[in-house]
């Protein structure tokens, strides 16, 4: 299974954000330090800030900070939020297989994403920060 560019992006904010050190970067700023385009990671923002994941200030002394919520936050739900829960295989799209009506591949790939995504569950964002990834990442996030 493959994770969509916007969850990867997501879960990476989130632990960017949980070591912030008191500090709160801007979007460009997270952006930057991520090498990744502004507007991706604008609307991954906007999207955990819907989630309640994380609070975003505007103007002067604003900036992005992750809300108790986000720190708690199940890893597991924020890629389900991110992938969305259809399936794996897309068995009835534009050319619909002529198996889905007794096929058990898709009973099976349903069940290993259920699986992976349980994997997941009880995993939080502060968990995914321990030591040794928080302070390596604080260390990336200084580097000018």
């Amino acid at each position: 299974m493959r994770l969509l560019r916007s969850t990867d992006l997501a879960l990476r904010v989130l632990m960017r954000l949980a070591v912030a050190d008191g500090s709160s970067p801007t979007t460009r700023a997270v952006a930057e330090s991520m090498d990744v385009p502004y507007t991706h990671a604008a609307k991954v923002v906007a999207e955990l800030q819907h989630m309640g994941l994380l609070v975003a200030r505007r103007g002067r002394g604003g900036g992005l900070a992750l809300s108790e919520e986000g720190r708690t936050a199940s890893v597991g739900a924020v890629v389900r939020a991110f992938e969305g829960d259809g399936d794996v295989v897309d068995c009835e799209g534009a050319t619909p297989c002529p198996l889905h009506t007794g096929c058990r591949l898709r009973g099976a790939l349903r069940r290993a994403q259920e699986a992976f995504f349980a994997t997941l569950d009880p995993v939080t964002v502060q968990d995914m920060v321990a030591a040794p990834t928080g302070p390596l990442l604080l260390e990336i996030s200084r580097a000018p």
